[in-house]
């Protein structure tokens, strides 16, 4: 019986390292499902309370396994620290605020826009903090699943939203949609750097631990906590199915795939995003597809597929290596 468990679990490990990046893909597509709920809770509620509470219900899902792994806490030094509190504070905390605070001074299709340079960032800090080295092939998929991220988005090629949208590039709004951007993509290349000592588990708990803080304390300076008294009952159920939907079980699957996935490659595989966003939208928010938006989900998909190969051969040393953290 133990070896038949443990042929069966070598198997899964396998089928992980293969496909990681589709994991990453996956879970990019379950960071899309909160849009509806999203629309709803920000009518009422302040962007920094609505995230406080997330990180608030993730954490107390999340916490056993902080405890179930903390022995792995005393792998980290203070580098990996020091990339803990800025995937936890910057990617998971203040990123998502600046990114929904950009709407604020520019039309979506601004930020959306500048999202796009979001795997540029993340490739440039993998290159230089990870030392990641990629072959010639792999340019050129990055390029064209951005393409295909772009078509998806803007069909018709001008960034527009919706019919007569006027193009507002207000700089103050340009400013959070890149910090948002930058924070994001730097978090995916520091969360590949801590996984290469603890694992997966640990990190979602620590990048919520960490969030969830940070939080705490904004939300204290700022008084959000007088919100709690208006949050209605269907407010308190939209946030705990974001929060662990798009939240807590999206984090496990994601770090379970960058894990195993470069992180120039993840940063790629996470334009899910946009492929799910499209679907949601079309289904909860009323938003026609046109037929280049298919074309563009084609394109996104073949190129990730073509991505997760190059991932296979340029990780299989480093994969021997990471498989020692489960």
């Amino acid at each position: 019986m133990e070896s038949t468990t443990t042929v069966s679990e070598s198997k899964l490990t396998h089928f992980i390292k293969t496909y990681a990046p589709l994991l990453v893909f996956l879970a990019a597509m379950l960071w899309a499902t909160d849009a509806p709920f999203r629309v709803h809770l920000t009518k009422d509620l302040s962007s920094n309370f609505i995230v406080m509470i997330e990180h608030f219900v993730n954490l107390i899902f999340v916490i056993p396994l902080l405890f179930m792994n903390w022995k792995e806490l005393k792998l980290l030094k203070g580098r990996e620290w020091l990339a803990v509190v800025a995937i936890g504070v910057g990617g998971s905390a203040l990123a998502s605020i600046a990114f929904t605070q950009s709407f604020h001074y520019v039309n979506p299709s601004v930020a959306i826009v500048l999202q796009k340079l979001q795997p540029f960032i993340a490739i440039g800090l993998a290159a230089t903090l990870l030392k990641e080295k990629m072959p010639k092939r792999f340019w050129l998929w990055a390029l064209i699943a951005i393409l295909g991220a772009y078509v998806i988005s803007f069909p018709h090629f001008t960034p527009q939203m919706y019919q007569g949208e006027t193009w507002n590039p207000n700089i103050l709004g340009v400013l959070c949609a890149l910090a948002a951007a930058l924070l994001w993509g730097a978090s995916t290349v520091f969360g590949k750097y801590v996984l290469n000592k603890v694992s997966f588990k640990a990190m979602t708990g620590l990048r919520f631990a960490t969030g969830f803080l940070f939080l705490f304390v904004l939300n204290l300076s700022t008084g959000s906590f007088s919100q709690i008294k208006i949050a209605t009952s269907k407010d308190w159920l939209f946030l705990v199915i974001v929060s662990l939907v798009s939240g807590a079980l999206s984090l496990l699957v994601y770090y379970r795939g960058l894990q195993f996935t470069k992180a120039s490659i993840a940063t790629l595989a996470e334009l899910g995003f946009v492929f799910a966003s499209l679907v949601i939208n079309a289904i909860f928010l009323d938003a026609h597809l046109v037929w280049m938006q298919f074309v563009g989900i084609g394109i996104l998909l073949f190129a990730v597929l073509k991505l997760a190969a190059v991932n296979r051969e340029v990780s299989l040393p480093e994969t021997n290596q990471t498989a020692t953290v489960s």
